[in-house]
């Protein structure tokens, strides 16, 4: 390793041409540092060397050999560049996996996470960087660690969850599960910090939706939070995990929000707990939101009437980010109530709060391929609503491509393909295969000629 600890003359000549006054400012180096620059000058050529090095070679007795020098300029002049701490990373990480004992290991882990606590005060992003100090120590430490990573992952969230990569969001759920199976929290906690992971998901897919590639990325996430979820989800489990809770404290307003929203989220709106918390929440708090939940409640006992009265209130003021469950549910309430057209009206409005939604044009296909009866002028018996209902079945897939949703399209499109007219009912009716047409009757849409 002699040549790595030895500068060559040029570079020693370069280093001190450097306009060091200038640097020392732009490093923000101590005032100590600034009285001798070239000294930090020579370390800063060392570390790089060694750094340089071990990109080269994958060495890491290069690392080794940079950490006192790296350790230096952290100390001195801590804004050299951020590469700093992108290679300090790796420096530290050998050190660790070196350690001779526990005690160094510790003491090396906390310099560590100082350096990261350094990096954010100097340049920001402490969501992010608070998580990669969880995802650090986690990789470090394993179980051993969950305690501490699992307060970072927390700790993340608290300060800027909706800046936070998808992938932290997923660790962060598989942290808090294994925190409550360790016996450190409740079942509770699971699921509301699903609630949290998940309502910040669907807004990054949100934001991302006209981008193919980063949308299905979200999408893997958010699968990943779902599989993470699947234990706990079940309609019996929520009803186990929050039913003594609710018992014990019936009017606590924060506790019934809790039941309320997780239970619509997972579609366990048939359940005693959810009809009791709803009411009682409504009761105490009545507002759009809590306007929603009893439309969803009233859906789930079947009267539709006063369930499209209860949403036609909270799509008026529920937010932003609930607007597409407020609408899915008054297109459901209309179609229960077999108002095709405001159904379809509600549903089209569900599908402008969230363009990456699939389950909107799914369920107006369904309504068109509900309604034959309503098309006989058609002459071919009804079956152009199937054309109808096959184009929303393929704009559904269009903006989710999601394997669940891609799934139930194609079994719809293949039971409505069947029901198409054959070429001779068709010539029959004045009709040529891939000609437009418009559908008679209230569906009134503009479709294509198809035959079986």
């Amino acid at each position: 390793m002699k040549t790595i600890r030895t500068l060559t003359m040029g570079a020693l000549l370069m280093a001190a041409a450097l306009p060091a006054a200038a640097q020392i400012e732009k490093w923000g180096c101590n005032e100590e540092t600034a009285k001798d620059p070239q000294a930090i000058m020579g370390t800063v050529s060392l570390y790089q060397e060694n750094v340089k090095q071990f990109k080269a070679t994958k060495d890491v007795r290069y690392l080794e050999e940079a950490y006192p020098q790296w350790k230096t300029i952290v100390a001195n002049c801590p804004r050299q560049s951020k590469n700093l701490y992108i290679n300090g990373a790796n420096i530290m990480k050998a050190k660790i996996a070196k350690a001779a004992s526990k005690e160094e290991r510790d003491a090396l882990i906390d310099e560590f996470m100082a350096m990261y606590d350094t990096r954010i005060s100097l340049y920001g992003e402490a969501a992010r960087y608070t998580a990669k100090k969880a995802t650090e120590l986690e990789e470090i430490l394993k179980d051993e660690g969950l305690e501490r990573y699992y307060q970072l992952y927390s700790e993340a969230i608290r300060i800027g969850g909706q800046d936070l990569e998808a992938g932290y969001l997923v660790k962060y759920m598989e942290a808090t599960i294994k925190y409550v199976r360790a016996g450190k929290a409740e079942p509770t906690l699971v699921v509301d910090n699903y609630d949290v992971a998940s309502d910040l998901l669907e807004g990054e897919l949100q934001e991302n939706a006209a981008d193919s590639a980063k949308a299905a990325t979200i999408r893997g996430y958010i699968a990943g939070v779902e599989a993470a979820f699947a234990p706990y989800a079940s309609c019996d489990q929520l009803v186990e995990i929050y039913g003594k809770k609710f018992e014990a404290d019936p009017e606590n307003v924060d506790l019934l929000k809790k039941i309320t929203g997780i239970m619509m989220r997972k579609r366990c709106t048939d359940q005693e707990l959810f009809f009791k918390a709803t009411e009682n929440l409504y009761r105490l708090e009545p507002s759009p939101t809590t306007a929603m939940r009893m439309g969803q409640m009233c859906l789930a006992k079947g009267q539709y009437g006063k369930a499209a009265e209860y949403l036609n209130d909270a799509v008026k003021g529920v937010a932003d980010k609930d607007k597409y469950m407020a609408y899915l549910y008054l297109g459901h309430a209309y179609n229960g109530s077999k108002s095709y057209v405001a159904a379809r009206t509600a549903y089209n409005a569900a599908a402008a709060a969230d363009v990456t939604k699939g389950e909107p044009y799914r369920m107006i296909a369904m309504l068109y391929g509900s309604s034959s009866g309503s098309a006989k002028e058609d002459n071919i018996g009804g079956r152009s609503v199937y054309w109808a209902a096959v184009d929303a079945l393929n704009r559904s897939k269009s903006v989710d491509p999601s394997e669940e949703n891609v799934e139930a399209c194609n079994k719809l499109i293949s039971s409505y393909a069947a029901h198409f007219p054959n070429q001779g009912d068709a010539f029959m009716a004045g009709l040529e295969n891939g000609k437009s047409y418009t559908v008679p009757g209230w569906i009134g849409v503009t479709t294509t000629v198809r035959t079986r």
